[in-house]
């Protein structure tokens, strides 16, 4: 049977965005940052009056309207009643692609892919009641890492709410926490103006996810007459003054110009960052997301670190925006990071934080995070610099010498001409060496007595596979300890090539968001590398990716069982294994049961035929790789300890722990 087109029924109309500048008020949450402009009629300072082009439009055909002038060319949607208006207009639309996944937390994931990939909104649009509702997981997850969101919901008709009536749910209650912004919409002459602004406050500051609500009646009534479209976000200068109370010395807000003044204590900031910099010994720099949100960033970050010598690790969310290959890379540092990358922020003098938000999965014990640096800041000599988006990130966690707020990017433009050239730090990259030396990052049982294949040999391999084609490639995970043997054995050189779940942990999220990659960016080799267990929570995604002939490929690494889980188990709690071994099914049956193509492979002579097959395979593809079971994550940091106070896989230890535990459990 033929895979059908992603296009839907033909026939529709496409007009000029038209966007004026916020000059009026719009409730907001309290912390929301002072809005950019950032859209091309903002910045050529087009005013428009009232749009008369959308009289005798449905509510339904406004929306889709809307999204047109916002170039929207893909939607992830789940039909129900409530949203019947507007999917009737879709059924007119070839511009707009309609994706029908299986589940809205799918939807969800896709559309968060879909984002991290095209630096575009995702769009999700589904109905009332637990349509919605399902999408609490993907709302918070893009709220947790800064990915942009614009969901439509439905909602029963206004007569109907709270009334007990079906599907009467306060969504935009329910959803405040884990949006940016909601609305629910209760006049069709709304909806232009608002849709503009849901647009404009997902991309605005630190991108996130935001919600309009449409009853059904809304999405019936006809525009009688001309509206204006121009967004009502108001400018909010009291709130960039007490934004800027991060950087230190703000004089009082009611003697100066806020715009002016804060950038000069901003431009402080950043002068006195940079001679600690030109001071520092044995610097260090420690670059995250914040560093991706730029095309620009990674090569600014490069420029730094090549101008001043300067190491560099990163975040989980932050690889790819340094060159692993380039002998001044740590890798990643964290609870899973690298020996040297911990063992080094904890010696550097002067600790340089691009755009991360230094939460515990970073710096573990905070009170002995970086203490070398806090000495050094105690006599001037060194310290801790965060350049930071969000205002309200800077000292939450961790104390710092110098906090710069705004944008990364355009903070180090400031900064580089400020920065010394040094020719070579050889005591410091020569204690550098010497860590790489001691905690290789290689350093696993590379032959398990089970005889199966190894979790870190299979992505050591893919990277080695798939190192010719650069940039081509793009890794997606769930979350769990596939994703940190990702993170350490895959080699990171280029940005935006991993997608994958940070401060909200989603498992789950590998499969869907491959699939937002992949329809973002068809010609990018897009790979979810799975395990087994988070597979499992969205497995029926396998039937999206048939349906539209999606070729993302899936790697699930086998072990069944749910491995981070394990791992503290058996660590901390003497192999008490609770809940985590799943049963798994054949995972073979079941992706060809959907008509995706399936390979299964489980012993170390068969790896790198089975990855050339499925890498070279045409269309949506599965590798089914039975792993080793209760194999370890390491450098682990175990609770209570310092950055530095890791465990490392050492062979007399790891057999004593397997017969260990085969004594208690028979595992």
């Amino acid at each position: 049977m033929p895979c059908p087109d992603f296009s839907v029924q033909k026939g529709s109309h496409v007009r000029p965005l038209q966007q004026p500048p916020p000059d009026q008020a719009l409730r907001l949450p309290f912390d929301f940052p002072l809005p950019s402009v950032s859209s091309d009629l903002h910045k050529q300072g087009v005013t428009l009056g009232l749009d008369h082009s959308l009289v005798g439009m449905t509510g339904g055909q406004i929306v889709v309207e809307m999204l047109l002038r916002h170039n929207v060319k893909h939607i992830f949607s789940i039909p129900g009643g409530s949203i019947t208006p507007i999917l009737d207009t879709l059924y007119d639309c070839p511009e707009i692609d309609v994706i029908l996944p299986r589940h809205e937390q799918g939807a969800g994931h896709m559309a968060e892919g879909y984002a991290r990939s095209s630096g575009k909104p995702g769009i999700v649009l589904v109905t009332s009641g637990p349509g919605a509702t399902n999408m609490i997981t993907p709302l918070q997850d893009a709220l947790c890492d800064g990915i942009p969101l614009v969901m439509i919901c439905g909602q029963i008709p206004t007569t109907m709410i709270g009334t007990d009536s079906l599907q009467d749910t306060d969504v935009v209650g329910i959803t405040k926490p884990c949006t940016k912004w909601n609305y629910s919409i209760r006049d069709v002459a709304e909806i232009p103006r608002r849709i503009n602004e849901a647009f404009e406050i997902a991309m605005s500051g630190r991108a996130g996810p935001v919600l309009i609500e449409l009853p059904k009646d809304i999405g019936n009534d006809v525009l009688r007459q001309p509206v204006s479209t121009q967004m009502m976000i108001p400018k909010m200068k009291k709130m960039a003054l007490q934004n800027a109370g991060c950087i230190r010395h703000a004089p009082n807000p009611s003697s100066y110009n806020p715009t002016s003044q804060k950038q000069q204590l901003i431009m402080e900031a950043i002068q006195r960052s940079a001679n600690l910099i030109n001071g520092a010994k044995n610097p260090i720099i420690c670059a995250g997301y914040g560093m991706l949100s730029k095309p620009e960033g990674p090569a600014l970050l490069r420029e730094l670190s090549e101008k001043a010598q300067i190491p560099v690790t990163t975040t989980l969310q932050g690889l790819g925006s340094f060159d692993e290959h380039d002998e001044k890379s740590l890798h990643m540092l964290g609870i899973y990071g690298t020996g040297y990358a911990n063992t080094a922020i904890q010696e550097a003098d002067c600790v340089i934080v691009l755009g991360a938000r230094l939460d515990d999965r970073v710096t573990v014990d905070v009170a002995r995070f970086a203490p070398a640096a806090r000495r050094a800041a105690s006599q001037g000599t060194g310290g801790i610099i965060h350049f930071e988006l969000q205002p309200k990130n800077i000292n939450k966690v961790v104390k710092v010498t110098e906090g710069v707020e705004g944008d990364v990017s355009d903070n180090l433009k400031l900064m580089l001409p400020l920065i010394k050239n040094v020719s070579s730090r050889c005591d410091w990259m020569g204690r550098i060496k010497e860590l790489k030396k001691n905690f290789p990052i290689d350093h696993f049982d590379r032959a398990p007595p089970s005889g199966l294949l190894n979790p870190q040999t299979v992505v050591e391999e893919l990277s080695k596979l798939t190192e010719p084609l650069k940039d081509k490639v793009v890794i997606t995970t769930g979350a769990g300890n596939h994703q940190m043997w990702v993170a350490q054995h895959y080699r990171w050189r280029y940005p935006r090539t991993m997608v994958t779940p940070g401060a909200s942990g989603t498992m789950g999220y590998g499969l869907p968001s491959a699939i937002g990659v992949k329809l973002a960016q068809p010609e990018k080799i897009v790979i979810d590398i799975d395990g087994d267990a988070n597979f499992q929570m969205t497995l029926m995604e396998l039937k999206t990716a048939a349906l539209y002939n999606i070729g993302v490929k899936i790697i699930i690494m086998n072990n069944d069982e749910q491995g981070m889980v394990t791992q503290w188990q058996s660590l901390f709690f003497e192999d008490r294994f609770m809940l985590a071994h799943h049963g798994n099914p054949d995972f073979v049956k079941v992706a060809e049961g959907m008509g995706i193509k399936a390979i299964r492979i489980s012993k170390p002579d068969q790896l790198e035929d089975g990855l050339r097959e499925m890498l070279n395979y045409d269309g949506p593809v599965l590798l089914d790789v039975i792993t080793d079971s209760k194999t370890m994550v390491y450098p682990m940091v175990p609770p209570g300890n310092a950055l530095h106070e890791f465990m490392v896989y050492d062979e007399e230890s790891e057999k004593k722990r397997r017969a260990l535990m085969k004594q208690r459990t028979g595992y």
